[in-house]
């Protein structure tokens, strides 16, 4: 999706709130992770109430955003899914601009960008892409089209802990909303685009590496959420 895509939604005719757009966001990504978009799934992810969500989702319904399945699923219209998009596009521009523009280190931007994402008005959001470019990739590897396991290994893509032995990967992309996960992989060298050789598959989960010729050892909840390609 492009600027000019974004600029062909219509305006709502209801109020856009920074509640409803995590909502609608929260639901694309769960539906990219492979993860039922039902009110527990949400209520975990965002990190509110039972009752919360359900009060949410029904003001999301009546905003014609999204609909209930009779077996309680979420599905988002397509007015809906253009909000969750858009947001998600500034997000990715904010994360950029936090990087590329004011140096902040890779691993800081997501927290910072999921504060400001809501605040980027549609002038200073063509000013971003202007400033910074139509690279759709984040500084963790991920595209503001989220991309569903399924189409990543569609593209050549495997999780670390499937990685084979003996053999050099590069690391596409990271899961990005772990701030501690994303400091220990800064901390032995391991980001988007380094070249990592796979050393074994161990049985305790663990996947042991050489990064810059260091040897790394990972373990199962570290390597379950790092995207690879193979190299010759």
């Amino acid at each position: 999706m492009l600027y000019s895509d974004f600029c062909c939604v219509a305006p709502c005719a209801f109020m856009i709130t920074i509640s409803k757009e995590d909502y609608l966001k929260a639901i694309v990504r769960a539906e990219a992770e492979g993860q039922a978009a039902i009110p527990a799934a949400l209520a975990q992810g965002l990190g509110v109430t039972r009752p919360a969500v359900t009060a949410a989702l029904k003001r999301l319904a009546k905003d014609g955003l999204l609909r209930v399945t009779k077996d309680g699923s979420i599905r988002l219209t397509d007015e809906g899914r253009a909000i969750a998009q858009r947001t998600i596009f500034r997000h990715h521009l904010i994360e950029r601009m936090l990087m590329e523009i004011f140096d902040m280190p890779w691993y800081a931007v997501h927290d910072e960008a999921e504060r400001l994402e809501h605040a980027v008005s549609e002038a200073f959001e063509k000013k971003l892409v202007e400033k910074l470019g139509s690279n759709d990739i984040c500084p963790h590897g991920n595209s503001y089209h989220i991309l569903s396991d399924a189409e990543r290994r569609k593209r050549g893509l495997c999780l670390l802990h499937e990685a084979q032995a003996k053999k050099k990967y590069r690391i596409n992309a990271v899961y990005e909303r772990d701030r501690k996960l994303l400091e220990f992989l800064d901390q032995h060298g391991i980001r988007p685009g380094t070249q990592v050789s796979v050393q074994s598959q161990n049985y305790d989960s663990t996947v042991s590496l050489l990064v810059a010729d260091q040897p790394v050892r990972l373990g199962f909840s570290a390597a379950k959420r790092i995207w690879v390609n193979s190299l010759p």
